[in-house]
């Protein structure tokens, strides 16, 4: 079976069947898109991937913090077989179908926070941003909202507006939604001083925040950070949106990396992880907050049925067994980095909780995306898929039914690609800045 195998690389990469596809690819799609190497996927099971060429690699990226319960898990793959033979699609904005109330009470009953709560269901995270931002200020009548720097939470013009993320994804775009301020991550002094500046707190909506920053670079907080936003909400009357989109659904060994703080958000939002790889996205909110009328928001596929049965099987998957296994895992992968940093100057730093975890790549102390970018192909020609974030930072986010013994052949392969690593050979980078 394809997940119990080991990487293997067949043929050179891209091979030809993968090349062909390649360039058809290359007259069709898109120029926006950002490859960061010429993978052709095949097939996937569990944390492993095969190309059209045969090759197998050891995927450490679960299609972007998605794949939670791992590739095609056989009870996710069930529970979309017996909800695609009984309803597909009839549209939960005007109609009501039976996964939809299940995952919704599901969701409410393992959400942090003792309030009552309601839920709206989004096809992505970027969605669920932009149904929180309109959530925010359609409930506290107020215009102004606060984000931080290095965020990014989505690409449409709302999320796009809160992210401080890269350049690239602002470039061309303005005017962006008005009237959002940015702060330092981490960093309460610069929240203070901003709302005793420029964003008067009664004029504040919401603060939106990632409880670790994801595409900024797998950023953990100072403790204090979390409980001291949630302290300034509650001071000013200002709604605290907790971005849980890549860090939620136990991928920090919690079921949202808010836990790990004791703080609860007035407006979570959801996705990536949420449904193993169906496009779903939630914002789960308290009761009282939750009090647009009817047709103020909705959406003809949120919260589509064949989505929540592949979300409800993946949640007791995840409650099950991943959640404490990417706890386990995750402690194994980090210990496992720092025992590499004597012999590999390249990694500055190991951060992270459960299976979100970053490798910042620095060159005589400086950022090196270019020496980065170097190290994930060297790895992705031995087998391993990494993914870059933030200015020279690897992320390792595999999905969270990974095994022990994955773990050490992961963190082989990435030392065999630091050990070979030429950092006068650059590569040009899959994420422009």
């Amino acid at each position: 079976a394809l997940h119990r195998t080991e990487p293997t690389i067949k043929t050179p990469l891209p091979g030809p069947r993968a090349a062909a596809w390649l360039a058809r690819d290359d007259s069709v799609m898109s120029p926006s898109y950002t490859r960061v190497y010429p993978l052709v996927v095949r097939r996937g099971r569990g944390a492993m991937i095969e190309d059209l060429d045969g090759n197998r690699f050891l995927d450490f990226t679960a299609g972007i913090a998605v794949t939670a319960a791992g590739h095609c898990h056989p009870r996710v793959v069930a529970a979309i077989r017996r909800q695609a033979g009984r309803l597909i699609h009839m549209s939960g904005t005007d109609f009501y179908y039976t996964p939809q109330v299940r995952l919704a009470e599901r969701l409410v009953a393992i959400a942090p926070g003792p309030d009552p709560k309601r839920v709206f269901f989004t096809n992505s995270g970027a969605e669920a941003i932009e149904a929180a931002l309109k959530l925010a200020r359609r409930h506290t009548g107020r215009l102004r909202a606060l984000a931080f720097l290095n965020a990014f939470h989505g690409r449409t013009y709302g999320a796009m507006s809160l992210s401080g993320s890269k350049p690239m994804q602002r470039r061309g775009f303005a005017p962006l939604v008005p009237e959002i301020q940015h702060a330092r991550f981490g960093d309460l002094d610069s929240v203070r001083t901003l709302l005793r500046t420029v964003c008067p707190p009664e004029e504040l909506a919401a603060i939106f925040v990632e409880p670790i920053q994801g595409e900024g670079g797998y950023i953990v907080p100072p403790a204090d950070f979390l409980p001291g936003l949630r302290r300034l909400c509650d001071e000013h009357g200002i709604l605290l949106v907790l971005d849980e989109v890549q860090s939620g659904i136990g991928r920090t060994g919690k079921m949202f990396a808010s836990e790990h703080w004791g703080v609860a958000g007035d407006i979570v939002c959801l996705s990536k992880g949420i449904a193993n790889g169906l496009p779903l996205g939630a914002i789960v909110a308290r009761a009282e907050v939750m009090d647009w009328p009817s047709g103020s928001h909705a959406s003809t596929f949120g919260g589509n049925p064949v989505a929540c049965a592949a979300a409800l099987a993946t949640l007791d998957l995840v409650e099950a067994r991943y959640r404490a296994n990417a706890e386990r895992r995750g402690r194994e992968l980090r210990a496992g980095l720092e025992s590499l940093k004597p012999r590999a100057p390249q990694i500055h730093e190991v951060r992270g909780l459960g299976l979100m975890i970053g490798a910042e790549i620095r060159s005589a102390g400086e950022p090196d995306p270019a020496l980065r970018d170097r190290i994930i192909d060297l790895a992705f020609r031995r087998g391993l898929l990494l993914l870059p974030c933030g200015p020279s930072t690897i992320r390792f986010c595999p999905p969270l039914c990974l095994s022990r013994r994955q773990v050490q052949i992961g963190l082989r392969l990435f030392d065999d690609a630091l050990a070979s690593v030429d950092a006068r050979q650059f590569l040009p980078s899959g994420y422009p800045s």
